[in-house]
C-alpha cells in the first residue's frame, strides 16, 4: 500500500513538472508556425504518456515480465527525461520568483500603475530553462555511452610510518563497488580487469558491493572476476548492497542463503573474504596486518562491522591496513581511536556525477560524505575512498569515472 501511494505521488509530481515545463516550451516556440507549434506540443506530451505506460506496465501491472536489466533500462530512460525537466524547472522557478518579487516591489511603490499588469516570464528565462534541461539530458546520455566503462588507473604513493623495508615498493590494487548486476557489456568489464592485471599488483583489495542485491548477479561475470589474482593474495569484504536488504525476500532463510552463496562466491574466485577478522602478509620475517570488517555505515546503513573483533591479536603488526566499505566508518571508529595506519573504502561512487580537473573535484555527494573520493590524511592516519568500478541506478558516469587504484607503499 505504501509503495502504491509513493508511486502515485511520484507520478503526480512528474505530471506537475510536465505542465510547468510545458509553459516554458510554449513561450520558446511562440514565433514558430502554427503547424510546427502543434507538432512540437504533440511530441512533447507523447513522452509523458509513454513514460507513464512504461512505468506502470514495468513496475505495477507486469513486474515480473521483464528482466532486471530491462527494468533498469525503462527506469533509466524515464529518469533521464525527468531529471532534465526538474533541473530546467529550477531555473524557471528562480526566474518566476525574481519576476514576482519585482512585480510586488513595483506594486508597493505604484499600486495604480500595476493594476492591469500581469506577471510575465521573459523569453530568456524560458529558453535558458530549456537549454539547461537539454544540456543535462545530453550530459547524462553521454555518461551512459562514454563514461560507464571508461576505467581509469589512478596511482597513489601511500606513505606509512615505520613500514618495514621488506614492504617498501610493494603495490596494492584496489577495486570497489563492482555491482555486477548493473553491467551490460562483458567485453568492457573484461577490459577493465585486464587493465588491473597489466599493473601486476602484489596484492589486491576489494572493498565491497560485489552485487546489487542477489548473489546470482555474479554468475555472468564470475569467470571475469576470478581472473583477479595477485602473488600475495586478494582480500575482500562486504558492502551494504551485498546483504540483499533492498529487495523483498519470500523468507529470512532465503535472504540468509543468498548471503552465504555470495560469500562462497568470493571464496570460489580465490578471494580471501574478511568477516570481522584479520590476516597477515609475511615477507622476510616481517608482517603487514590486513584487517577486514563487514559493512558499517552511518545514515541507516547496516552496521555489521565489528572492528574490535577484527583487531584481536593484531598488536604485533608494525602497520595495519583496514578494508571497510563505507568511508563514514573511518571518522566514527578508526580515526584517533585505533592505530590503524590506512583504511580503504568505496561506497560513494562519487555519485557517478561531478567534476574533476587537476586537484579540484566536486560532486553533490560531498554534502553527504566528508570523505568521498581520493586520499585523506589526518594526523598519522589515512583513508582512501575509491570511486568505484561499476555503477548503480543511473547506468553511466559523468565526470567521476570508474577507478582502478594502484598504491605503492613507501616508508614515511
Amino acid at each position: 500500500m505504501n509503495r502504491s501511494i509513493g508511486l502515485g505521488i511520484t507520478i503526480v509530481f512528474f505530471l506537475l513538472i510536465d505542465l510547468y515545463f510545458f509553459q516554458a516550451l510554449k513561450g520558446a516556440i511562440r514565433s514558430f508556425s502554427v503547424d510546427n507549434q502543434r507538432w512540437i506540443k504533440i511530441i512533447y506530451w507523447v513522452v509523458p504518456v509513454v513514460s507513464l505506460v512504461a512505468i506502470l506496465g514495468t513496475f505495477v501491472f507486469f513486474p515480473g515480465y521483464l528482466s532486471a536489466k530491462a527494468r533498469t533500462f525503462v527506469g533509466t530512460a524515464v529518469f533521464l527525461v525527468y531529471i532534465s525537466k526538474v533541473i530546467g524547472s529550477i531555473f524557471l522557478l528562480v526566474g518566476d520568483i525574481v519576476n514576482g518579487i519585482r512585480w510586488a516591489g513595483k506594486k508597493a511603490m505604484d499600486p495604480e500603475g500595476t493594476k492591469n499588469v500581469t506577471i510575465t516570464r521573459s523569453d530568456f528565462i524560458a529558453k535558458t530553462a530549456l537549454a539547461v534541461g537539454g544540456t543535462q539530458l545530453g550530459l547524462l546520455a553521454y555518461g551512459i555511452i562514454s563514461g560507464a566503462y571508461d576505467y581509469r588507473v589512478r596511482k597513489v604513493k601511500l606513505l606509512l610510518k615505520n613500514l618495514p623495508k621488506q614492504f617498501e615498493g610493494m603495490t596494492i590494487a584496489q577495486l570497489s563497488d563492482i555491482h555486477s548486476g548493473s553491467f551490460y557489456n562483458k567485453t568492457a568489464v573484461q577490459g577493465g580487469v585486464d587493465m588491473l592485471l597489466a599493473q601486476k599488483p602484489d596484492v589486491v583489495f576489494f572493498t565491497g558491493d560485489l552485487v546489487n542485491n542477489e548473489s546470482k548477479e555474479l554468475n555472468d561475470y564470475f569467470d571475469i572476476f576470478k581472473k583477479v589474482k595477485a602473488p600475495l593474495g586478494v582480500f575482500s569484504t562486504l558492502g551494504n548492497h551485498d546483504y540483499g536488504d533492498y529487495i523483498q525476500w519470500d523468507s529470512p532463510e532465503l535472504k540468509q542463503k543468498n548471503l552465504e552463496t555470495l560469500i562462497q562466491g568470493h571464496k570460489m574466485m580465490g578471494w580471501d573474504i574478511l568477516m570481522n577478522e584479520n590476516r597477515s602478509i609475511k615477507l622476510g620475517g616481517e608482517e603487514l596486518g590486513i584487517i577486514g570488517i563487514e559493512n558499517w555505515g552511518l545514515g541507516g546503513f547496516k552496521k555489521n562491522g565489528d572492528l574490535k573483533k577484527a583487531l584481536e591479536n593484531t598488536d604485533h603488526f608494525t602497520n595495519k591496513l583496514l578494508l571497510s566499505h563505507d568511508p563514514s566508518h573511518w571518522r566514527e571508529q578508526v580515526l584517533g581511536k585505533t592505530n590503524i595506519d590506512a583504511a580503504f573504502a568505496g561506497h560513494t561512487h562519487g555519485m557517478q556525477f561531478g567534476v574533476e580537473i587537476g586537484d579540484f573535484k566536486w560532486s553533490p555527494v560531498q554534502y553527504r560524505y566528508k570523505e568521498w573520493a581520493g586520499l585523506y590524511k589526518e594526523n598519522e592516519q589515512q583513508l582512501y575512498v575509491n570511486r568505484g568500478y561499476g555503477f548503480l541506478g543511473y547506468p553511466g558516469r559523468v565526470g567521476i569515472l570508474p577507478e582502478i587504484t594502484i598504491f605503492e607503499l613507501q616508508r614515511a
